[in-house]
């Protein structure tokens, strides 16, 4: 956990269990007056109530077939690592709602609505990008690796994450700017404004660690 001034913020895997104790423990402890967390809306209402994600055709209109599709592709993917360390996909945020009301903290709903993440990164995919998917597919079936051991249970390293976006840049660059930079940029946004309208209150945000050190960076240049 970082702290910079009033905030402080837990950067998370949301199919780790390692996440869920580490975001009860802290909410617990330290017993923050907000809890911000990198959920919109749509997401925490279906997070919250167990709501099955129905994926209809008028959608496609929405979000754009490439938002659809990746919608569609990244909740089946995070579905299956789930139910092979035995966590839900979100069950840390989750579990921060919980933890938030049971020391009477406000819930704070910081990230970008989906539905516009997604469109925007419909219109942005290139055919280059697409053509290096199916690329990256294609070699992962047929072209052996060396074993990589990795802890679905833990939050990667910081090297890890700094690796893995180092690629989603160099390789799928509308992808990083849609669900990394601008989202980064949205939430830095709305810590910000937390922070200086509750300047007596303690926040504690729950973000992907993917998002941790950039968004912590953002805030602090927000005054500037």
């Amino acid at each position: 956990m970082q702290q910079y001034k009033n905030l402080f913020v837990i950067g998370t895997s949301h199919i780790a269990i390692e996440s869920v104790k580490e975001v009860k423990e802290n909410i617990l402890k330290l017993k923050p007056n907000i809890v911000a967390l990198e959920l919109d809306q749509k997401r925490f209402y279906s997070l919250m109530y167990s709501q099955k994600s129905k994926f209809r055709l008028k959608d496609i209109k929405t979000l754009g077939l490439t938002g659809f599709l990746f919608n569609i592709i990244g909740a089946w993917a995070e579905k299956k690592l789930g139910k092979i360390v035995g966590v839900s996909p979100g069950s840390e945020m989750k579990e921060a709602a919980r933890a938030a009301h049971q020391v009477k903290a406000d819930i704070a709903l910081i990230d970008q609505d989906i539905s516009i993440t997604l469109k925007k990164l419909s219109k942005r995919l290139s055919f280059k990008e697409k053509a290096y998917f199916g690329y990256e597919i294609i070699k992962g079936i047929f072209v052996r690796r060396p074993q990589v051991h990795f802890d679905l249970k833990k939050v990667p390293s910081k090297a890890t994450i700094n690796k893995m976006t180092s690629h989603v840049k160099k390789h799928y660059p509308s992808i990083y700017l849609t669900l990394i930079k601008e989202r980064n940029e949205y939430m830095a946004k709305a810590l910000y404004k937390l922070m200086t309208t509750n300047t007596e209150k303690t926040i504690l945000a729950v973000i992907g660690a993917g998002h941790e050190e950039e968004i912590i960076d953002l805030v602090k240049k927000c005054k500037k």
